[in-house]
């Protein structure tokens, strides 16, 4: 039994909701590119990875093959030498840019779709989220996931991302709230970002990490102060359907989305207006975005088949788009490389492909990056672009050599579900991802070994995941509509409770079953039980901020007797 006493906050056996939940598990497809600004890489239901010069449009060298079902993500590294390619085999791929080669084994721990993976900036990491709801960090130069898959989402994690200076990772998902957490801790920093009221699609930091932006299949983008987590003016509104992916300009003064809508709209970030008229050439949904390096050129994928490059200035297409050869599957993440002179592609089923291109040529590196079992959901460059991270349906993350295209490692394995987004540390040593089995995992590049425990909270799908600049912090976004944000590094402190002498409990060391039992460390026996209402919006131990429509829950343990002192609950 446990006593609440005139807060607004929740307390065992006392709780009050300050929102409804709304879940929502949504079943999306995705064609996603990157580029690096002379290259493109494309992921496709295909199951390969294709790298294209974006002066010529032809394909660099042949497919980079290796995932046995679509890419669904990709990614350069920042020096444009790796791609890292997810895909619906729940694995990971790295590949190096020159060789096509496949860097190492895949990295594999995922258990469902990896739907996003990611680079740190200077590309010791990997960062990936998948289906089975968690996040995990892989070290790209052992392919060892590191500590524990982030957990929190209650459903697949969509999009992960890494801050500039890889401390923090940003995560969204399907259950619609975006995660931020500690990439070295692997808490999560705050409550959730909630205010979406569809499922999160895509999440990213602005350079200096101050700021978050968030597509929802709510069609609106929102921005987000990631100290604070609060909303920064009103919503982005122009798009008809369903923002797939959103992302900054390097000085941040703007952002770049793709529609289901078949357009892309470029914002002013300082008046949220949008820039001149829509870019239109797609025939289908835009999946993927990202500009180039020095912020003249877009870059899209689309499930059309094809990759488009556009001029900022002019809102002009740049030649001819590149299209796919596809026998079955499409382009499910693109990036591009730091110095732009490679884009990442990672591919469906049945290629599972990750593929490097060169933007000057538009031709194909080398061979496809091959290693995936599934889509390939989310590929990026580590940012000395050597390195690759991709996560997969295979709910693996794997780490490539992008001078050799040769898997670097064995997979990153801890996720039950889909990888859905990846991202390197800024240094490179951590990988974020975000996964549907609803976690957020944290991995150290150099072992590929998970760091720390899943983070936890999310109710659905984490569909994004990013880093802060300074790395202290990871958001994450998710199919419960809902933004978290997460302690890359937290020293615990527990508080002790000295009327359950063998139960310490604490705000910080508690975690929540999946059957809505409330255990604290230590303990099997759970304590109380939380209702699945309150649960999407449950601020969790690892979070520093929650961003909801409706607010959050969160339960507090200085008023909580139990054991012999039960009598204290009632009133006299």
């Amino acid at each position: 039994m446990c006593q609440a006493l005139g807060s607004k906050n929740l307390y065992p056996n006392s709780i009050s909701n300050e929102f409804d939940e709304k879940a929502a598990s949504l079943s999306r497809e995705y064609q996603l590119c990157a580029t690096d600004g002379t290259r493109i890489v494309s992921g496709s239901y295909d199951e390969t990875i294709r790298l294209w010069d974006t002066a010529t449009g032809t394909q660099i060298g042949d497919p980079l093959q290796g995932h046995d079902d679509r890419v669904q993500c990709v990614a350069f590294s920042a020096d444009g030498t790796r791609i890292a390619s997810g895909s619906w085999d729940q694995t990971i791929r790295l590949w190096d840019t020159a060789t096509g080669a496949q860097i190492g084994d895949p990295l594999q721990n995922h258990d469902d779709w990896v739907n996003s993976v990611a680079f740190s900036a200077d590309g010791t990491r990997i960062v990936s989220g998948s289906g089975d709801r968690t996040i995990r960090l892989w070290d790209t130069a052992t392919g060892a996931q590191i500590g524990d898959p982030l957990q929190g989402h209650n459903s697949s994690v969509d999009c992960v991302a890494f801050s500039t200076d890889g401390t923090r990772i940003i995560s969204g998902s399907a259950d619609r709230t975006i995660r931020l957490w500690d990439s070295a801790t692997e808490a999560q920093i705050g409550g959730l970002l909630q205010g979406h009221d569809n499922h999160v699609t895509s999440v990213a930091f602005s350079a200096d990490s101050r700021r978050i932006v968030s597509g929802s299949g709510d069609n609106t983008i929102k921005f987000w102060d990631s100290a604070t987590g609060a909303q920064i003016g009103d919503s982005l509104q122009g798009h008809d359907y369903s923002v797939n992916c959103v992302a900054f300009s390097a000085d941040g003064t703007k952002i770049v989305s793709g529609s289901s809508d078949f357009t892309i709209r470029l914002w002013d970030t300082t008046t949220g207006v949008e820039i001149g008229n829509p870019l239109e050439g797609h025939s289908f949904s835009v999946s993927s975005v990202a500009f180039s390096p020095d912020g003249t050129r877009i870059v899209s994928g689309s499930y059309d088949w094809t990759i488009r490059l556009w001029d900022i200035a002019t809102g002009a297409q740049i030649g001819h788009p590149l299209e796919v050869n596809r026998p079955a599957s499409g382009v499910k993440s693109v990036g591009f490389s730091i110095d732009g002179a490679k884009i990442v592609s990672g591919f469906g089923s049945p290629d599972n492909k990750i593929i490097l291109w060169d933007t000057e040529t538009r031709a194909q590196i080398g061979d496809p990056l091959q290693g995936h079992n599934h889509d390939v959901n989310c590929v990026a460059f580590s940012p000395d672009g050597t390195r690759i991270v991709s996560g997969s349906d295979d709910k693996t993350i794997r780490l490539w050599d992008t001078a050799t295209g040769a898997q670097i490692g064995d997979p990153f394995q801890g996720h039950d579900d889909c990888v859905n987004s990846v991202a390197f540390s800024v240094d490179g040593t951590r990988i974020v991802s975000g996964s549907s089995d609803r976690t957020i995992r944290l991995w150290d590049t150099a072992t590929g070994t998970q760091i720390g425990d899943p983070l936890q909270g999310h109710d659905d799908y984490v569909n994004s995941v990013a880093l802060s600049a300074d790395g202290t912090k990871i958001v994450s976004g998710s199919e419960d509509n809902t933004i978290r944000l997460w302690h890359a590094a937290t020293d615990v402190q527990q508080f002790l409770e000295d009327t359950l002498p063998h139960v310490h409990f604490s705000n910080t060391n508690w975690k929540l079953s999946d059957n809505g039992w409330i255990h604290f460390s230590g303990q099997q026996k759970g304590i109380f039980w939380i209702p699945q209402q309150y649960r999407v919006s449950l601020w969790r131990p690892q979070n520093i901020c929650l961003i909801s429509k409706s607010g959050y829950n969160k339960l507090l343990f200085d008023r909580c007797v139990c054991g012999v002192n039960w009598t204290k609950c009632i009133a006299t």
